[in-house]
């Protein structure tokens, strides 16, 4: 099985040279959400939530690193499909309660780094879609 340390490492090495909209190491991103996570296969899906999606890891590679169906599930649940609409991607998210929690935990890192910034019309819309996806996810 899999630990959280293998789950860091592997993360910090997916998410090197990637860089969030204020010019942090990404990765610090997926360890705020970790630092929030209730239990410890909820902080393990938080490190490693965005890297299917955002670095070349696969689903498979997850499997060979030993990490448990449920936490590999639930990372293919945070996983936006390609042409999804996020409303729908919020929803397929529900379906699945640790992907679930975890997703709440990313939205409100979002919204709480999206408040840092300098307010505009981009940043209002981007506050409104993810209060719509709290609302989603908590009802």
């Amino acid at each position: 099985m899999a630990t959280l340390a293998k789950a860091i490492a592997l993360a910090a090495s997916a998410h090197e040279g990637q860089t969030d909209r204020g010019g942090s190491p990404y990765v610090f991103h997926p360890i705020r959400l970790m630092l929030r996570a209730v239990t410890g296969e909820e902080q393990i899906i938080a490190v490693l939530h965005d890297t299917i999606e955002d670095t070349s890891l696969t689903l498979e590679d997850l499997r060979k690193e030993g990490f448990s169906d449920s936490v590999v599930e639930a990372v293919d649940s945070l996983s936006r499909r390609e042409e999804e609409d996020y409303d729908a991607f919020i929803l397929r998210i529900k379906q699945n309660p640790l992907a679930s929690r975890v997703k709440i935990l990313d939205l409100l890192d979002n919204i709480e780094q999206t408040k840092k910034k300098k307010p505009s019309e981009k940043t209002h819309k981007r506050l409104d879609k993810y209060s719509r996806a709290l609302d989603t996810l908590l009802t």
